[in-house]
């Protein structure tokens, strides 16, 4: 329930509920999976010598909204319509970030793919709605 597109998706079309999409869904995002995020917050942690370095971690993996939305749909097995809806106020248009220094200063980029990250919190997410 806090607005975040991918449970908010998810979450439709589990309940077979439409899944909205601002804006045509043309604006881009990339999402990385928690796994690789903590492993590289992790490796900043540890990393000597990079005090006042600003790294961004992420996947270079960029997707639009609309695809995303299509890609849900296909990895639920679900019905659910996709509902384009009118843009939103300051929404970007693309959103992916430059991971150069995390791949030079920690050796880090992510590993999880975002068709394999979604399968495994969709498991997660069907075990979780089952209690």
């Amino acid at each position: 329930g806090d607005g975040r597109v991918v449970p908010t998706f998810l979450e439709k079309a589990l309940r077979g509920e439409p899944i909205p999409v601002h804006g045509g869904g043309t604006q881009t995002r990339s999402f990385c999976y928690i796994e690789d995020m903590v492993e590289g917050i992790f490796r900043a942690s540890i990393k000597d010598g990079i005090e006042g370095e600003v790294i961004n971690l992420g996947s270079p993996e960029e997707i639009s909204i609309l695809d995303l939305a299509t890609l849900v749909v296909e990895l639920t097995n679900s019905n659910s319509p996709i509902q384009i809806l009118d843009g939103r106020e300051d929404d970007p248009k693309r959103r992916c970030p430059d991971i150069t220094k995390a791949k030079t200063l920690l050796g880090w980029e992510p590993k999880t793919s975002l068709r394999d990250g979604l399968k495994k919190t969709i498991e997660w997410l069907k075990s979780y709605l089952r209690r």
